[in-house]
């Protein structure tokens, strides 16, 4: 069984941020709704924000906060499928 890694991450603009995974997928995902709780609290700095790396096989802060690449992957297939999904509505009408 393999598990799951972000092996590159790129801050692209607030939030949001492009994640290539381990097994070949990636996309951007907005984290600006996923910051709750007193750990994820300084993340609300933009500047805070864009200070992540790649530890443990996902983005941390210096602070200690960060995400499971699981729940990364999740974030980033269910803004992609909105955003199909939107534009696939748009052509149809």
């Amino acid at each position: 069984m393999k598990f799951l890694h972000i092996e590159k991450a790129q801050h692209i603009t607030n939030h949001v941020v492009w994640l290539e995974f381990n097994d070949g997928s990636k996309g951007k995902v907005n984290l600006k709704d996923s910051i709750h709780g007193k750990i994820f609290e300084p993340l609300s700095d933009i500047e805070f924000f864009k200070n992540f790396r790649l530890e443990g096989h996902t983005l941390s802060w210096p602070n200690g906060a960060d995400f499971a690449p699981e729940y990364l992957k999740e974030k980033v297939l269910e803004q992609t499928d909105g955003v199909n999904s939107a534009s696939s509505e748009a052509q149809t009408r």
